[in-house]
C-alpha cells in the first residue's frame, strides 16, 4: 500500500511542476519580456502567433488561421483569417482576412480588414 501512494504522488508532483513552468513561460510571453532579437530570431512562426493573439485581443473574434507571413521593412506583415459571423450550417459563416503589421519588436503597429468572404467560397 505505501508503494502505491508513493507512485500516485509522483505524477501529481510532476504535473504540478509542468503546470508551474508553463505558467511562468506564458506570463513571460504575455508580459512582453521577449526581446526584439529573440522575436526576430524566431522568425515567421513567432510573428504569426503574435499577430493572431494581438488581433484576437483587439477585435474579439476567433482566429481561424494564418494565410500569409512576410518580412516588412520594419517588422512583419501577417494575414490572419478570422471567424466574424458564425452561422449554422457552418458553410454559411462569414470569415475575414486581416492584414496585421508588427513592428521590429513584435508589437502590433496596425491592422486592416482586406477581405470578407463566406466559408467554402473559392478565390476567383
Amino acid at each position: 500500500m505505501p508503494e502505491q501512494r508513493a507512485q500516485r504522488a509522483r505524477p501529481a508532483a510532476t504535473s504540478a511542476s509542468k503546470a508551474a513552468s508553463e505558467s511562468a513561460s506564458k506570463s513571460a510571453t504575455q508580459s512582453g519580456s521577449t526581446s526584439a532579437s529573440a522575436t526576430a530570431s524566431k522568425g515567421p512562426e513567432e510573428a504569426a502567433r503574435r499577430a493572431s493573439r494581438s488581433l484576437t485581443r483587439l477585435i474579439g473574434h476567433e482566429t481561424e488561421g494564418v494565410s500569409a507571413v512576410r518580412r516588412a521593412e520594419k517588422g512583419w506583415r501577417v494575414h490572419v483569417d478570422v471567424l466574424e459571423v458564425p452561422r449554422i450550417p457552418d458553410t454559411t459563416s462569414l470569415l475575414a482576412t486581416y492584414e496585421v503589421e508588427l513592428d521590429s519588436k513584435g508589437h502590433l503597429a496596425q491592422y486592416r480588414r482586406i477581405r470578407r468572404y463566406r466559408r467554402g467560397a473559392s478565390d476567383d
